[in-house]
């Protein structure tokens, strides 16, 4: 019967569905319960989600073998704009938009119109891919719990959740700096994101330059009411170096009374000054080329420096002008001389080239390693051409950081002066704001750009946010991470590291889907800060559908968390439900994705350590890498992406698995790449014909006898394999157990199939035992296959045994299979024949005759010194010259120990034991047979110090211990 995965994975995805095969309810057993985060269904589920949640189902398919009741559920999170923004913009016939429905999620144009409602569309997305993909996929989720996060039961869940956090003090209300789409015109974060996902905010000073600027009639008389031009640099302490300005003279800038002063501005920093809760009021606009060729007043220095234009000049940042280091920027450096060269340009803006010329970088600071103005040499070491060259961004990159480092201010700064920057920027920074010479405004590191499609700036908004800068509560969280498995262990830090730098974060939005604000209907708790213990609703939503909404109170969930003496009177209901909620909790492990470190997987933390007692914190965390195709990042977008369905239609379930979890381990990138699937495909395929071969051999089938009772058959090749089994069972379990999927799949089935093409080669496969062995193995490997490849290893060993691979206990090793000495018996004669067909692939000989030679009794004797000593060559030599038989064999005794320390290196106690024990020349004898066929020769085996010993071209004394000398003839 050929390998046929799409109708074998059918049957047993509809034989899972009738039978309930996935669905956990308590036990007495030992319990797993393993979560990944819930879908967002503003789209289609691509192959990147696939191995998201193929992971956890890995993990989950073992602890099951392993005899645990393991939940692993999953639900759906609506809440937020993004699915309403993907609504408006289909509403809008946004092409875009219209074609990655159509085109890349296969959206019929008779059911676009069902998707124009959030949850019609939502709910379009959930049923047709995640679903279906995750059942064809053969994840074993208990489908009885799944929940979407806009249901009204999920709601009371966060409501009780938000009114204990806001009643612990947990909750404030004030100003905070925000994420704030100008669009939608309201706070987003990270999820609600397109673009600038990574962003940091950004505190820039402005430096209050000042001008006698224009009055609004255009009238240059109004020096009384002088204008301030505020100039942003995150290197305040830079201001004395100051020589010029640079402005965009073709875009568009405003004198504005900002918090009753004037202030020349670009447009685009009114609206941002605006969100960062400054009175802003435009008087007028004009192009920048007003301030070009103006002189302006540096607050500190009282120097007036010259505005030049300059189209580098991004007038949407910050403020839209900037002032000019060139004694320490390798970017003002290499303008400036740009300006002095450009004349023409300069005489048409009416600035006189010499004035230009006269601007001469200004050093404020020494730094080891570079002359008087650094900014100079830093970009003759770079070689740079001009601003356009790449190099010129590694230049000031590199100089930033050795003058932060280690650049120490001149005698200019005064009671600052010979300080280190490091030490020092903040407090000057201080120093000046408080006498009114600077300013401050925020920006971000990056663009941001919202999925609704509008610009995100920052907003100082009046908002409801978390407190995780209260220090008890960080304390909680940073215990939270030291007691909890964090896989892989590098990661801990991360979480250590996010909990240190969070402060207040804003937890609401003005619209979106989701909870309303308890005390507040007009907010909606916006996703990140939703999603922080909706674990704990699984493990009671589908018992939770039978109780009426309005009886899903403070009270009630108090008494299902806390007890029965936490109100004074529990709803039974509540106390029934809480002995499943404390059967399942904690989270045992929690699969989740590298770069939520930063916030999803930290507020998890967070939560948890606050409302739940230790014992019911997070147990581990595993992280997820990234995804590319080919070689590139997923788009959705630009039609770059997978769809599960299209692939295993394609190459079948199974196959899809084991390329996403054997490709990388969890926690690294992989690529999806269409030719290694497909040769993932083949190889599959023969893994399933020999299988059935074997399976249906009825002639030569042999009852699957415990080992023990079959040792008397077996020969030592059959011990050697299933030696070989047992090491690979401990390899596998040990893999699994630290989530090391890669790892554990390639050695039960790629690195076994090495063992297996040798033994093939070795045994004679007619033998009944042979044949055992063979079965014996089988259904040893499918047991271990099967939470990688559970349609292929459930046919194949039903077949086999009667019951399917995941109802049979995970295999465990036999140590009456295991003998480091068989094994180390088998690798001599593995290595003799790889030497042998090496030496004939040299020389091209067809052997009538190949000869071995074992090494003499007194290499064996120095073998053990060696063994007995270790590889400190001076301690064996001093040894074994204590023998008076070794020392006059001089030079040959000294080259050997160094070919024997060799060998030794490396080797644990228990190999090199077995290597002292086996008689090599008895081992090669025994398998002369099989190596009289491999290479259609005669085999004479000979001992180096033989008397009658054949050596016709001298090669018997080359011989080492456990590395035979040949000859062929």
């Amino acid at each position: 019967m050929d390998y046929d995965p799409q109708e074998l994975e059918e049957r047993w995805r509809e034989r899972w569905a009738e039978t309930g095969r996935y669905e956990a309810d308590p036990d007495d057993g030992e319990v797993t319960f393993l979560t990944v985060p819930y879908p967002y269904p503003s789209g289609g589920m691509h192959i990147g989600h696939a191995r998201t949640y193929t992971v956890p189902d890995v993990y989950a398919r073992y602890r099951r073998q392993q005899g645990d009741n393991v939940l692993f559920p999953i639900g759906w999170h609506v809440t937020g704009t993004p699915i309403i923004g993907a609504v408006e913009r289909l509403k809008e016939g946004e092409e875009e938009q219209l074609s990655v429905l159509r085109d890349t999620y296969g959206v019929a144009e008779d059911t676009l119109k069902d998707l124009e409602t959030p949850m019609g569309f939502a709910q379009y997305f959930i049923e047709e891919h995640y679903k279906k993909g995750m059942k064809r996929l053969g994840l074993s989720i208990d489908w009885r719990r799944e929940f979407t996060t806009n249901d009204e039961r999920y709601s009371k869940f966060i409501t009780w959740q938000y009114e204990t956090l806001y009643d612990r003090g947990l909750l404030e209300k004030g100003l905070h700096p925000v994420k704030y789409c100008t669009n939608e015109q309201q706070p987003v974060t990270t999820h609600d994101l397109l673009e600038g996902e990574e962003a940091e905010f950004q505190e820039y000073t402005l430096v209050r330059f000042g001008w006698d600027g224009a009055t609004e009639s255009g009238d240059e008389s109004g020096a009384d009411d002088g204008v301030v031009v505020p100039m942003a640099t995150l290197r305040p302490e830079t201001v004395h170096g100051v020589t010029n300005a640079y402005i965009d003279p073709d875009a568009e800038y405003a004198l504005a009374r900002v918090d009753g002063e004037r202030w020349l501005v670009s447009v685009a920093a009114t609206e941002k000054l605006s969100l960062q809760d400054r009175e802003v009021e435009i008087e007028e606009t004009f192009t920048g080329e007003r301030l070009v060729g103006e002189r302006v007043e540096n607050p500190i220095t009282g120097e007036a420096v010259l505005v030049l234009p300059a189209s580098f000049v991004d007038a949407d940042n910050a403020t839209g002008v900037v002032m000019s280091v060139p004694a320490h920027s390798p970017d003002d450096y290499v303008a400036l001389q740009e300006a002095k060269a450009d004349t023409e340009r300069m005489e048409r803006y009416g600035i006189d080239p010499a004035d230009v010329a006269a601007i001469e970088p200004k050093p404020i600071l020494t730094v080891e390693g570079y002359g008087e103005v650094p900014a100079a040499d830093a970009v003759e070491e770079y070689d740079v051409a001009s601003s356009d060259d790449p190099a010129l961004e590694e230049a000031t990159q590199e100089l930033y950081n050795r003058e932060f480092h280690a650049g120490r201010l001149v005698d200019e700064y005064g009671e600052f002066a010979g300080e280190v920057v490091e030490d020092v920027r903040g407090r000057f920074r201080d120093h000046h704001r408080d006498a009114g010479a600077f300013d401050a405004m925020q920006e971000f590191s990056e663009e941001v750009v919202c999925r609704c499609g509008g610009d995100v700036e920052v907003a100082n908004q009046e908002t409801w946010f978390l407190r995780y800068d209260d220090e008890t509560w960080k304390q909680k969280a940073h215990d939270a991470v030291a007691g909890m498995e964090a896989i892989p262990e590098n990661t801990r830090g991360e979480y250590d590291h996010t909990i240190d730098w969070l402060n207040e974060w804003p937890c609401i939005r003005n619209y979106g889907l989701g909870t309303r604000l308890p005390w507040d209907d007009d907010f909606v708790i916006e996703p990140l800060s939703d999603s922080t213990i909706y674990m704990a609703y699984y493990t009671i939503a589908p018992r939770l559908r039978e109780i009426p909404v309005e009886d899903l109170d403070r009270d009630f969930f108090d008494a299902l968390f806390y007890g029965p003496d936490a109100v004074e009177d529990p709803d039974e209901r509540a106390l029934d439900l809480r002995e499943e909620w404390s059967h399942w909790y904690p989270v045992d492990y929690r699969f989740s994705a590298n770069d939520l470190i930063s916030n999803h997987l930290t507020f998890y933390l967070f939560h948890h350590s606050e409302l739940f007692d230790e014992p019911d914190w997070p147990q581990g965390i595993v992280i997820m890498g990234m995804g590319l195709l080919e070689g590139e990042k997923m788009s959705s977008s630009k039609g770059h992406v997978v769809l599960p369905g299209t692939a295993i239609e394609e190459y079948g379930a199974d196959t899809v698995r084991f390329f996403l979890l054997n490709s990388a381990e969890p926690w690294q990138d992989y690529d999806w790449r269409a030719e290694q699937v497909g040769s993932v495909r083949d190889q599959l395929d023969r893994f399933w014909n020999r299988a059935v071969e074997l399976i249906d051999d009825a002639d030569q089938r042999s009852r699957l006898d415990a080992a023990a009772e079959r040792a008397d058959d077996l020969e030592h090749v059959d011990r050697w394999l299933l030696s070989r089994l047992q090491t690979t069972i401990r390899t596998v379990t040990e893999a699994m157990e630290g989530a090391e999927t890669r790892t554990a799949s390639q050695a039960a089935f790629y690195s076994f199939e090495e063992d297996l093409r040798w033994y093939r080669r070795r045994a004679d496969l007619d033998r009944e035992s042979a044949r055992w062995t063979l079965r014996h193995v089988l259904e040893a490997r499918l047991r271990l296959l099967a939470p990688f490849v559970p349609f292929l290893a459930n046919e194949l060993h039903e077949r086999l045994t009667g019951t399917p691979a995941e109802d049979a206990d995970w295999p465990e090793p036999d140590e009456r299979l295991e003998s480091v000495r068989t094994d180390v018996e088998e690798t001599q004669i593995e290595r003799l024949t790889e030497d042998v067909h090496d030496i004939v692939d040299v020389t091209g000989e067809d052997p009538d005759v190949v000869r071995v030679y074992v090494a003499a009794d007194w290499k064996r004797r120095v073998f053990e010194t060696v063994r007995e000593v270790g590889d400190d060559r001076g301690a064996v030599m001093g040894e074994v010259m204590g023998d008076p038989d070794l020392r006059e064999r001089g030079d040959a005794v000294n080259d050997l120990v160094g070919d024997l320390i060799e060998v030794v290196r490396g080797r644990d106690d228990e190999t090199l034991a077995a290597l002292g024990d086996i008689d090599e020349r008895a081992v090669y004898e025994h398998a002369r047979d099989f190596l009289a066929r491999e290479f259609d020769a005669d085999v004479e085996l000979y001992a180096e110090d033989d008397e009658d010993v054949l050596d016709p071209a001298g090669r018997a004394e080359s011989a080492v211990p456990f590395r035979p000398a040949v000859h062929i003839e």
